[in-house]
């Protein structure tokens, strides 16, 4: 496998003004423009005019590249192939994020659920609840963890032990397996697949 995406096509954006009144008022809201205020406020649209033909002529045409070669043994173990990419983005995306989703209270531990009063309050207001990004973290730690055990070749050895034995099959001999732990085990790994179907379209920062 092989895969090469390059970033997203860029436009050239003027910002002279947009800088200068973020920088100044470090983001409050202002009422009273000064004259240097207006003065850039107008270099910045004629900048941007000139810069939206060139945009049109060149920049608004170009689209993504986007260059994917599958080899055939990519897909004998697909679930485990297609982990070695999707755990390093989910890591990368959990490490950027800026926002969150809303996530069903089914989906998380009871001390992660915001009660009822809690959403009534918060949503007359329009804010979010307290543990509301708190949930969409633990989401993603599902997720990564899943993925991070799928990329494991033999994640199951950590549930039994094995000893040499000339007379055992394949010469060895099973002295200890724990077969409650290897279903919780898998039963949290298929979890985190299925949150990582169910909220897909919510994967991006």
């Amino acid at each position: 496998m092989k895969i090469k995406i390059g970033s997203y096509p860029n436009r050239l954006i003027c910002n002279i003004h947009t800088n200068h009144m973020n920088k100044k008022y470090e983001g409050l809201s202002y009422e009273n423009h000064t004259h240097e205020d207006h003065v850039l406020e107008v270099i910045e649209e004629a900048v941007q005019s000139v810069y939206n033909v060139f945009n049109w002529i060149w920049f608004d045409r170009r689209t993504q590249k986007v260059k994917v070669r599958i080899d055939r043994w990519d897909t004998w173990s697909m679930d485990h192939t297609l982990a070695h990419v999707i755990h390093p983005m989910l890591v990368q995306l959990k490490a950027t994020n800026h926002g969150a989703p809303n996530v069903d209270a089914d989906d998380v531990p009871k001390e992660l659920r915001a009660t009822k009063k809690q959403l009534a309050a918060y949503g007359k207001t329009g804010d979010v609840d307290p543990k509301h990004f708190e949930r969409w973290d633990w989401i993603l730690d599902e997720m990564i963890w899943a993925f991070e055990q799928k990329c494991r070749d033999n994640w199951e050895g950590d549930f039994y032990t094995y000893e040499d034995d000339s007379e055992g099959m394949f010469g060895l001999k099973l002295v200890w397996e724990d077969r409650v732990g290897q279903k919780a085990h898998q039963e949290r790994m298929t979890n985190g697949f299925k949150l990582f179907g169910k909220y897909y379209e919510n994967l991006w920062d």
